[in-house]
């Protein structure tokens, strides 16, 4: 599933109680997180790459 659409799901559903929607931020705080985290990564894996043909 796209992170994106996993955001708009937690966004769209309909809270049932007064402590749900604290749950749901906390969901989408820790997605952002997560897409922040696999993008410093892919940014760290192309600069290794970079290095590695440098060296061959």
């Amino acid at each position: 599933m796209d992170p994106i659409e996993s955001i708009m799901e937690i966004i769209e559903g309909k809270p049932k109680s007064k402590g749900k929607p604290k749950r749901k931020w906390r969901e989408i705080e820790q997605l952002k997180e997560k897409m922040a985290l696999e993008k410093e990564i892919e940014f760290y894996n192309g600069s290794f790459d970079h290095l590695l043909e440098e060296v061959n």
